[in-house]
């Protein structure tokens, strides 16, 4: 059961202060428990890549993070300099004033921009920041994020006031399908904590306490 839960943990690193020692660890360790992917800022995605290169893990990285507010012209070069350097995911955040200002047509050029260079080299998942959001924009956002061809839509940066909850896994289930991946990120330290998010719908787990979740321990880390 452990080994395919670790098969749904994105092995996480975000933080500004992350240094190579860390990523170093990180992918060691995915390799070594076999997760989904390793999540690190774009500038560590070349040295991720050559670290897991034929692990079978792949490598994650973020767009317009953490805020979403790049233009979507930019979102999608950075999309396509870190797929070059090797990433396999980018998990991208939308432009969270345009969704509150109803401007959907916006939101989805941006999630398009990113799911258009991406497409065929990368899965896209799409940063909706749920604790940013009202229960109304948090389905417009995940209705825009499949119309615009998302593969994930994902609830959190984790570097906002509020991370994953079992409701709001529940409401993005609901709301785009069996089809479509839905991550929960932010705040999941504990094998409890992963576990209910999974029976809520999430098909993918954001942390940097993987290690702990698979372990069954409850890590005090924050992502």
């Amino acid at each position: 059961m452990l080994n395919t839960l670790a098969k749904m943990i994105d092995h996480t690193a975000l933080k500004a202060d992350t240094t190579k020692d860390q990523i170093e660890t990180l992918c060691k360790e995915a390799r070594e428990y076999q997760f989904a992917s390793v999540c690190v800022n774009p500038t560590w995605v070349e040295l991720a890549a050559n670290l897991l290169n034929n692990s079978g893990v792949d490598v994650c990285t973020v767009i317009g993070f953490p805020l979403g507010s790049t233009l979507p012209e930019t979102k999608a070069f950075e999309t396509k300099n870190v797929i070059e350097k090797g990433a396999t995911e980018v998990d991208m955040v939308i432009n969270v004033a345009a969704l509150k200002e109803k401007n959907d047509e916006l939101v989805e050029r941006d999630i398009r921009a990113v799911v258009d260079v991406a497409k065929g080299k990368a899965l896209t998942k799409v940063i909706i920041e749920t604790c940013l959001l009202t229960e109304e924009e948090k389905e417009r956002a995940c209705r825009i994020a499949v119309l615009a061809g998302a593969d994930f839509v994902k609830t959190s940066t984790g570097f906002s006031h509020g991370g994953a909850t079992v409701e709001d896994i529940s409401l993005m289930r609901k709301v785009v399908g069996p089809t479509i991946g839905v991550k929960a990120s932010g705040g999941i330290r504990s094998l409890t904590d992963a576990q209910a998010m999974i029976s809520a719908g999430a098909t993918r787990i954001g942390a940097s306490s993987g290690v702990s979740i698979v372990k069954g321990k409850i890590s005090t880390s924050d992502y």
